[in-house]
């Protein structure tokens, strides 16, 4: 019986099975990296896209392209760090697209975009700061919302966040400063007009 193998382009059948049987032999490595930072790819797209859905479609295709890129990967050590950049790059594809998309959208039709009425006073002022809260963590440009979610809610280290993003130290650090200064003014602007109330 006759065994029919896809090929890519560029390849012939020779060059894929070789790659095939590269990736069969990395298996168990792969497997036993990802068990270990597998959730991660989840938490980046999560902290860039702030939808669960999305975040989760994203992840399952940064694991599916590192199985898939496994192979090439030259330090191995570096797993990690190269998960997370996979997990950022097609995190910011998937919202720019999304923001396209709402764009096109909105041209066609105008809804009204009312925030849910408060029950009690209360509970109308926590959902209010949360909101604020999630719309000022969404203004903030991608870059600097990563490395603070990376080391307020992930707990990493500066170092750890340089190299998992594969940028210096000193800029992981103004990045933290600058999200953080930002992310006090708007939420000292919200609290003023609280205030004022």
């Amino acid at each position: 019986m006759q065994e029919l193998v896809l090929v890519q382009l560029g390849r012939t059948v020779g060059d894929e099975l070789e790659h095939r049987a590269v990736q069969a032999e990395t298996r168990p490595e792969f497997e036993k990296r990802l068990a270990e930072c597998g959730p991660l790819a989840y938490r980046v797209a999560r902290g860039v896209l702030r939808n669960t859905a999305d975040a989760e479609d994203v992840a399952q295709e940064t694991l599916l392209r590192a199985y898939r890129r496994f192979d090439r990967l030259r330090d191995r050590s570096r797993f990690r760090a190269w998960l997370v950049r996979i997990a950022f790059r097609l995190a910011l594809d998937r919202l720019r697209s999304g923001k396209r998309r709402e764009l096109r959208d909105t041209l066609w039709s105008q809804p009204e975009r009312q925030p849910p009425a408060p029950t009690a006073e209360d509970l109308a002022a926590s959902n209010e700061f949360q909101a604020h809260l999630d719309t000022a963590l969404a203004e903030l440009p991608e870059k600097l919302r990563l490395v603070l979610l990376l080391a307020a809610m992930e707990g990493h280290t500066i170092d750890e966040i340089a190299g998992m993003l594969g940028i210096s130290t000193g800029t992981v650090k103004s990045r933290i400063f600058y999200a953080r200064r930002q992310l006090a003014e708007k939420l000292r602007c919200h609290a003023n007009i609280i205030r004022k109330r």
